[in-house]
């Protein structure tokens, strides 16, 4: 992997903001046709099972603001997903209880989403994730103070802080039945170092969130490319940290260039990640593996592309 240190940062457009549902959008469309439904179908078993695919719905925010949400759910059920992941966005405006039977209508589970992680308003997160049957809950980010997205500095009691805040959320998502809380990483969690003042141990700032959470309240969602972006070696922290990555994200692309490398990205497969060492230091310990490219072009290709690949390669 090339060093991070000789890397520029370069500036892109911010993620968009991850907030409840709002204003409701016109009626989806009538689901388009794929050419080559669950293609993949004879595949399903021999690496990462169809079950435990999900499919991160901010990849087509895009094109969901052409088709709607309904329409794009109909592309993902027809090409065999089981789950999706919600982020704002997604709901179009629908109540929790008109969601829910969205989803049932395609044959969708939605386990995790990005969501909220307003601590003052967390109980309303947490009647909606129930009522939509999720498993976890979480964000595309951190609760607390979390980490400068572009640049900046971080410190050792900033990552503290934000341990604390996950922990009080995991432990309420928990007590509700929605089980535990995640949080979800980009580059500069690991780019940007902290050190223990105690011991001077020196580690990147998403290891000392790591090392301060609650295992029984709280999970993380590691982001493959965007860690391997920042530096990190994913086959070492599935090994070291298994037990408490229980969600990846499978996002590809291209890591030669500057950081963050928002430019690159690419159908899962068609990148620099090796998915099978990550694959098999996965397995038995990660539960859900949710697919996602930002700024996904508004076809089938990009879902269809990255479940075949991810339920036939053999690892």
């Amino acid at each position: 992997m090339r060093s991070t240190l000789t890397r520029a940062a370069t500036a892109v457009t911010a993620v968009v903001g991850l907030v409840l549902p709002v204003a409701a959008t016109s009626s989806a469309m009538a689901a388009p046709k794929s050419d080559n439904a669950n293609a993949a179908a004879q595949c399903a078993g021999r690496s990462v099972p169809a079950s435990k695919i999900s499919f991160q719905l901010y990849s087509y925010s895009d094109w969901q603001g052409e088709i709607g949400t309904e329409a794009v759910l109909a592309e993902l059920a027809e090409i065999g997903y089981k789950n999706v992941e919600p982020f704002g966005g997604s709901y179009e405006g629908r109540t929790a209880e008109e969601f829910r039977a969205l989803l049932k209508e395609y044959k969708l589970k939605a386990p995790s989403a990005h969501g909220s992680t307003d601590e003052a308003n967390f109980d309303e997160t947490l009647d909606f994730a129930k009522t939509i049957g999720q498993k976890y809950t979480g964000s595309g980010g951190w609760a607390g103070p979390g980490v400068p997205f572009f640049g900046g500095t971080t410190t050792w009691e900033s990552a503290l802080e934000t341990a604390e805040a996950m922990n009080r959320l995991g432990e309420e998502s928990v007590q509700a039945g929605t089980g535990k809380h995640f949080g979800h990483n980009h580059w500069n969690e690991f780019l940007l170092q902290v050190t223990d003042p105690a011991t001077g141990e020196t580690m990147s700032w998403w290891e000392a969130v790591a090392r301060h959470t609650d295992p029984r309240f709280v999970a993380f969602q590691l982001d493959v490319f965007w860690a391997a972006d920042g530096g990190a070696d994913v086959v070492g922290l599935l090994e070291e940290y298994g037990d408490r990555i229980e969600l990846l994200h499978i996002k590809d692309g291209d890591l030669s260039g500057p950081t963050p490398a928002f430019d690159g990205l690419t159908d899962v497969g068609e990148g620099d990640i090796d998915w099978a060492p990550i694959l098999e230091a996965a397995q038995g310990k990660v539960k859900y593996y949710v697919i996602e490219r930002d700024g996904a072009p508004m076809d089938a290709e990009f879902a269809r592309d990255s479940f075949e690949y991810l339920t036939c390669l053999n690892f």
